[in-house]
């Protein structure tokens, strides 16, 4: 290359986003917190892959749905020939895994998976190409009790993820021949009402008119509320599962509200439908979305098996999580380690593997660049880290088998600093630390791992 032009910078696909280090910390409580409450109800972690075959989302999802029309990132696999799909939701995947590996053999399974889906949408508020979900699925359960536990496992996330303004909308949408009797008069209602219904509306009208009850349009809001309400076509036995899962939801004073317009877009649900919503973050409102998919493992091609389950986005509920308060970034470690000089460096070296065995979390400052850098640079750093204490060592204290401790927050100042016998150093920042959890200092941000 004779001319000099720097190589051009590449940059990430539009609506596929880097988490970076400062968020890393939100994500963290986030995955950390969802986890331990499932693993407390008794769900088992799943992993499926994130390329299946694109008929598992066509016949799981429906071939007319935005979804599977529009909205999936599907391609042909140059090796031999075969349609593949990045998988646009969890749930599919995880029942086509259920039922190849034959998981409800023994009995019922609940389950939970988190992982990065995709969709091929127009990346707006809280909506990205590539986005993250955190879901569960209870395999093999019949009765309103299992989908009443769902509903009150997210109750605990919100929370001990500490976000208020959450709050639950029920709907219960029957079964197959009860929604065909009920789309028969809805079908009926609309035509009455064409000159009101907008270009999409008019579109879903024989292909999906369930979903233009959940239309945003402010024009069609009068006529949607006084259309045919599925409610009032349920069966006995819909209705009893129905008056089940309110009946839970009570006795354990979790508030709800029965939103008849409350439907699903995919074929596969049935009965219990519910949806977590938020006034939060604009008008993309659900931060959740569940509901009771018992036929959905038979159109897999297993034996009836009931099923239940729900999905959130990882994005909006880190949204959340920042308007409520919950801040980016805490104290990287516990203890920086600065030194000056050749055999410093070692020996900081040795001090930092001992105090990582005693559990703390510990920086040793490295070179730049720049250079090894000064002490007084050296402490600056050290006191960006946020840690609770910088070791220092140099020639005096290679010398003497010393090294020197200085506590950077919130002790006495008079133990702002000690010389320390080298071999006694572990132990004296673990009295340190320990002391200062038992006489409650507030230094929460001191984590010992006992």
């Amino acid at each position: 290359m004779s001319d000099n032009k720097k190589p051009e910078k590449i940059v990430a696909i539009k609506g596929m986003n880097d988490i970076l280090p400062a968020d890393a910390h939100l994500w963290e409580i986030f995955e950390n917190t969802a986890q331990s409450i499932l693993q407390s109800y008794g769900y088992q972690n799943i992993r499926t892959p994130i390329v299946e075959e694109t008929r598992l989302f066509a016949r799981a999802i429906g071939a007319v749905t935005d979804i599977v029309e529009k909205e999936m990132y599907s391609f042909t696999d140059s090796m031999n020939g075969d349609q593949l799909t990045l998988r646009p939701e969890g749930t599919a995947g995880v029942v086509r895994a259920v039922l190849e590996h034959n998981l409800t053999y023994e009995g019922p399974k609940r389950l939970w998976y988190k992982g990065q889906m995709f969709r091929h949408e127009r990346p707006q508020r809280g909506r990205y190409r590539q986005f993250h979900q955190f879901g569960a699925e209870a395999v093999g359960f019949t009765g309103p009790d299992i989908d009443a536990e769902l509903i009150m496992l997210c109750r605990r996330l919100w929370d001990d993820l500490g976000l208020q303004n959450i709050r639950l909308e029920l709907n219960s949408i029957g079964d197959a021949e009860e929604r065909a009797r009920h789309r028969v008069d809805l079908i009926a209602y609309l035509e009455q009402h064409e000159d009101i219904l907008d270009a999409e509306a008019k579109r879903r009208l024989h292909s999906n008119p369930l979903r233009i009850l959940d239309t945003k349009n402010p024009a069609m809001q009068e006529m949607v509320n006084g259309a045919p309400k599925l409610l009032d076509y349920l069966g006995d036995e819909s209705r009893a599962h129905f008056e089940g899962v309110k009946k839970i939801l009570d006795r354990n004073n979790v508030p709800y509200i029965v939103n008849t317009r409350l439907v699903r877009g995919i074929d596969y649900y049935n009965r219990t439908v519910f949806e977590w919503v938020t006034d939060e973050l604009g008008a993309q409102g659900t931060v959740c979305a569940g509901g009771r998919y018992d036929p959905l493992i038979e159109m897999f091609g297993g034996k009836p098996t009931p099923a239940v389950g729900f999905a959130m986005g990882i994005e909006r509920l880190i949204e959340l999580m920042k308007s409520a308060g919950e801040t980016a970034a805490p104290n990287q470690c516990d203890v920086y380690l600065v030194h000056q000089g050749e055999e410093a460096q070692i020996q900081a070296f040795i001090l930092g593997e001992r105090l990582r065995d005693a559990g703390l979390d510990v920086m040793l400052h490295c070179a730049t660049p720049a250079g090894a850098g000064s002490f007084k640079s050296q402490m600056k750093k050290a006191d960006g880290s946020g840690a609770a204490f910088a070791v220092i060592i140099g020639d005096d204290e290679v010398a003497n088998k010393t090294a020197n401790v200085k506590a950077l927050r919130g002790l006495d100042v008079e133990q702002q600093q000690a010389t320390v016998p080298y071999d006694d150093v572990v132990d004296y920042i673990v009295d340190q630390v320990v002391g200062a959890d038992d006489h409650d200092h507030g230094h929460d941000h001191v984590h010992y791992h006992h």
